[in-house]
């Protein structure tokens, strides 16, 4: 089979491969939308996780069943389905206590284009396919629906780490198509003052879309500055790091209040440490937490975002900006993941 791949650090390309084994109970899937992510770049281009040789990219997809195993219950093949970019083991000990993203080892639960090829080839494996596959609705989108195996449960899960509470005031630093989620997800919560941090106007439009009441815009300067200036000096009771570099984490800990709560569903690509400011963290005694996690995966988590989505609780067509038509046409997706025009939020491959 064809896929496009990571070749080795800042090399990507089209390779042959053959098509995966399947377990019994696992699943082949075709895929027939597709989303390159920003975490693609870091990957790549970065080597935030380490050197991959002629690994397929990609962990955002949606498609058909191809094939199952001898003991998979619930789907066939046919089946349309959206397939999570977290896809644990769920016969794992991680799983059982209660963190199934790490289900082996840290991040382990995080297998396309980390420990196996990803979603970009014209078949992919599925391990655990009865608790890893949720079937799609016929009358959704695809390109509505691939923003949910990753965009949406990722940027929702900085709003649950947050635990927002009625009236919070959010601060969600990058409105890229995570921050946007996590804004959305900070409104589903209850928050109350919302301020969404980015420049790009595509994105400042849809902030405001999704629940934004501030818009703080870093070239115009330090963004505690801002924040701390609007809020008479106080800072916000939560803040939710979805973009940006190592320098955010300082940011972070300096904006939030005593007592608040720093969320990260950033994926941080670069350096050796993330800073925590000494006398803002009140010398390690202002009870601000710092809570980082990788995004929900799996079947339960599918259907209840599919749900939020078919019930018209979030709209996510406003996150795809550019739509491909063509297999082949993802290197040119991915790159643009890379460039980040001003009119891109994400761009889509229907295939």
């Amino acid at each position: 089979m064809k896929g496009f791949a990571m070749l080795r650090i800042n090399e990507l390309g089209w390779i042959e491969k053959e098509k995966p084994a399947c377990g019994p109970y696992d699943a082949l899937v075709r895929p027939t939308a597709a989303s390159p992510c920003t975490s693609d770049i870091h990957t790549v281009f970065e080597g935030a996780i380490g050197d991959r040789h002629n690994m397929i990219l990609g962990h955002e997809a949606v498609g058909v069943v191809a094939e199952v195993g001898s003991e998979v219950k619930d789907f066939k093949p046919g089946d349309k389905v959206v397939v999570p970019a977290i896809t644990p083991n769920w016969r794992s000990m991680g799983a059982q206590a209660g963190f199934h993203q790490h289900d082996d080892a840290c991040l382990a639960g995080w297998k396309f284009s980390n420990f196996k090829d990803g979603t970009f080839g014209e078949l992919f494996h599925v391990n655990d396919a009865d608790m890893n596959l949720a079937v799609m609705p016929d009358d959704m989108p695809l390109e509505v629906a691939v923003m949910i195996t990753d965009m949406m449960t990722t940027g929702f899960h900085g709003a649950e780490m947050a635990d927002i509470q009625l009236g919070s005031s959010v601060a969600v630093v990058g409105i890229g198509a995570v921050g946007l989620m996590a804004i959305a997800g900070a409104k589903l919560r209850g928050a109350g003052r919302i301020f969404g941090v980015g420049s790009r106007p595509v994105c400042v439009e849809a902030a405001k879309f999704y629940g934004a009441t501030d818009i703080i815009n870093y070239r115009n300067g330090d963004i505690v500055e801002q924040i701390l200036n609007l809020t008479n000096g106080k800072g916000v009771d939560r803040v939710i790091m979805a973009g940006g570099g190592t320098d955010v984490m300082a940011q972070a800990v300096t904006l939030v209040k005593p007592g608040g709560i720093v969320s990260n569903v950033n994926y941080h690509g670069k350096g050796e440490f993330l800073p925590i400011p000494r006398l803002a963290w009140g010398c390690g005694m202002a009870h601000k937490q710092i809570r980082g996690g990788l995004c929900p995966g799996g079947r339960l988590r599918m259907e209840q975002l599919i749900d939020l989505v078919k019930y018209n609780r979030v709209d996510l067509s406003k996150l795809v900006t550019h739509v491909f038509k063509g297999f082949d046409h993802i290197e040119e997706a991915l790159l643009l993941m890379k460039d980040k025009p001003k009119d891109l939020i994400k761009p889509v491959v229907l295939i």
